[in-house]
């Protein structure tokens, strides 16, 4: 079975559900719900590559 061969009604193309623009937030890129008495040493190290990361993205 070739790729014409697909049984395509054409020109009636069914549209997603978008998201209302009132309900989109800017992201601060932080993760509220991220608990520093959890974290372990791998997190701490990931928290200060992104600290890095951010600051020679601002430069």
């Amino acid at each position: 079975m070739g790729r014409d061969d697909h049984n395509h009604k054409r020109g009636s193309k069914t549209k997603l559900a978008q998201t209302p623009k009132q309900q989109l937030k800017e992201s601060d890129g932080f993760d509220v719900e991220f608990s520093q008495e959890l974290a372990d040493h791998e997190d701490v190290e990931a928290q200060e590559r992104a600290r890095a990361a951010d600051a020679r993205a601002k430069d």
